[in-house]
């Protein structure tokens, strides 16, 4: 073995040893991310191909057909226009309200701030079928301490509030109440990483708080909002429990059964047994979002190494 091989072993071995640290760091979320992501999605590629005609799933005998199922189904086109509807509301919105109130709260450091950080992380300890009937309860004007402000808006009882053309907004405002503060929480703390030298720097060229916040604060926070985005994005094409509870029969609110894409695949599995047309209705929802990730990663450069 020549000395240049030796030179290399060594090298390789030491970087491999410096590298370790991180691949066990890696490592829990590597095999969760098989377990409950990857492994989950190949299964579904397979039996959306699979025929469940004897109740047993016969790999491949299907074909197309199930995809052919699930995009031809009456209620498909219906259900789509829905989630694109809510996804339009909910995403943009949602976003701008939880960057506006990080900054702020930014603007205003203290206990004020503290306390109302503290106010707006309380409801997303509230998630579910639990934060389903904290819902019920705030858009019944007959108990909800806003009563009086929607019947001012002609709302005189839950059901007359409750209808298909307003659900976008009313599911928007069930899960911004609900995820709000997590973001709130994340970006004040990329608020907090901005370098005070770059602020008082703004301050002494005559910035104020509102100049601050449009021109160094938010450009300085940008990848963490384009992150929020794709998370946000990725979890509003999944609605499913605020839609399927509300239309329960314990309910029975003014909400079609199959309002929302994951819906419709619920009961293509659980109605009609057809599981291969709900695995390629969702492996569809799937492609929504790795395709909306992937265009704003391309067209905002999100993991461009910046110098």
């Amino acid at each position: 073995m020549t000395n240049q091989t030796i030179k290399a072993d060594m090298r390789t071995s030491r970087r491999w040893r410096r590298n370790l640290s991180a691949y066990r760091f890696v490592l829990p979320y590597l095999i969760f991310m098989l377990a409950f992501g990857l492994g989950p999605g190949i299964y579904a590629i397979l039996i959306s191909f699979a025929d469940f005609e004897f109740g047993v799933p016969d790999y491949f005998a299907a074909g197309l057909q199930n995809y052919v199922t699930a995009f031809t189904d009456y209620r498909f086109g219906f259900t789509m226009g829905n989630i694109a509807e809510f996804l339009v509301v909910s995403v943009p919105l949602g976003i701008a309200l939880v960057v506006l109130i990080a900054l702020l709260l930014h603007m205003r450091h203290g206990r004020l701030s503290s306390t109302m950080r503290t106010l707006f992380f309380i409801p997303g300890s509230v998630t579910g079928p639990a934060l389903l009937l904290l819902a019920i309860f705030m858009f019944s004007p007959l108990m909800s301490p806003f009563g009086s402000l929607l019947r001012a808006l002609g709302y005189d009882s839950f059901d007359a509030l409750i209808a298909p053309q307003r659900l976008p907004v009313i599911f928007t405002i069930i899960g911004f109440f609900s995820g709000a503060g997590m973001w709130i929480a994340i970006h004040y703390g990329a608020l907090e990483g901005i370098s005070h030298e770059v602020l008082e720097a703004a301050r002494i060229d005559g910035c104020n708080a509102w100049q601050q916040a449009m021109y160094i604060k938010f450009p300085l926070i940008r990848p963490y909002i384009i992150y929020q985005f794709i998370l946000i994005f990725a979890g509003n094409v999944q609605l499913f429990v605020e839609p399927q509870l509300l239309g329960t029969t314990w309910i029975m609110a003014n909400v079609p059964q199959q309002w929302s894409p994951n819906q419709l695949a619920y009961s293509f599995a659980f109605d009609l047994g057809n599981f291969g047309a709900a695995a390629a209705l969702s492996l569809l929802m799937l492609l929504v979002g790795l395709g909306a990730a992937y265009l704003v990663v391309r067209l905002t450069g999100f993991f461009d190494i910046k110098a």
